[in-house]
């Protein structure tokens, strides 16, 4: 079936449109293969990143999901008929949990830098290995993520900053989950983005350079603040 044909201002929104009124119409019934992006692409006159903006949008939305490799299918169970489009987690509980990371884990970045071990920093290395072998593993990475940062709070060596953030632990976990569902970390491109963060935050604390470190580790969550205010679907408590 042929898509209607749209400009690129505003298209991955329309885009969304589209493919969720197919899926509604039953074009493509609940675990049903969507087209790959470049024949989407194609279909819309768009470019590829308009059409992953609006797959990444609908699979936050609950309407599909995105297999690494495997392309996108139609969610088993979708959004109910009463229009309300679940979402796993809060955006205004989301946006407090980035809040509180942001003072704490520059905190904790500046002061890894100052007393980091040959220990921590093999730790540290060994979960970045794990990040990097679990690029194409949604699951196994958002994991691997969230026990470096709770390792750049053991390597600041104090306790109360480490038990502020085991404190947290939960809502780190799901507001991890949910800001990379928001992400377009079904593109292998995002995840290896996403790991690069890491490993820069990584070197300059193997460095000693305090001011860097917490540069670096604002810079991430700034970056998924942002990621959260520009994709998070309307109605999601913003």
């Amino acid at each position: 079936m042929a898509f209607q044909k749209i400009k690129t201002q505003r298209g991955s929104e329309i885009v969304l449109q589209q493919i969720r009124e197919q899926i509604q119409s039953n074009l493509y019934p609940p675990g049903s293969k969507l087209p790959t992006v470049v024949e989407l692409a194609a279909s819309f006159e768009v470019g590829r990143s308009t059409i992953r903006e609006a797959l990444s949008a609908l699979k936050a939305m609950g309407w599909v999901t995105i297999r690494h490799g495997g392309g996108t299918y139609v969610s088993l169970q979708t959004p109910g008929e009463d229009g309300i489009e679940p979402t796993a987690y809060n955006t205004e509980l989301l946006q407090e949990v980035l809040e509180v990371r942001k003072f704490i884990e520059i905190g904790c970045a500046t002061l890894a830098a100052k007393r980091r071990n040959d220990e921590d920093l093999a730790e540290l290395k060994t979960i970045l290995d794990e990040m990097e072998a679990a690029l194409d593993n949604e699951g196994e990475s958002e994991q691997a993520d969230f026990r470096f940062h709770l390792l750049v709070a053991n390597a600041s060596h104090n306790s109360l900053l480490i038990s502020m953030m085991e404190s947290l632990t939960e809502r780190m976990q799901e507001s991890m989950k949910e800001s990379r569902r928001l992400w377009f970390f079904a593109e292998r491109s995002s995840a290896e983005k996403l790991l690069q963060e890491h490993k820069e935050i990584y070197g300059a604390i193997e460095a000693k350079n305090e001011e860097l470190a917490g540069e670096r580790m604002m810079r991430h969550l700034v970056k998924v603040e942002k990621v959260l205010y520009v994709k998070a679907p309307q109605g999601t408590g913003e």
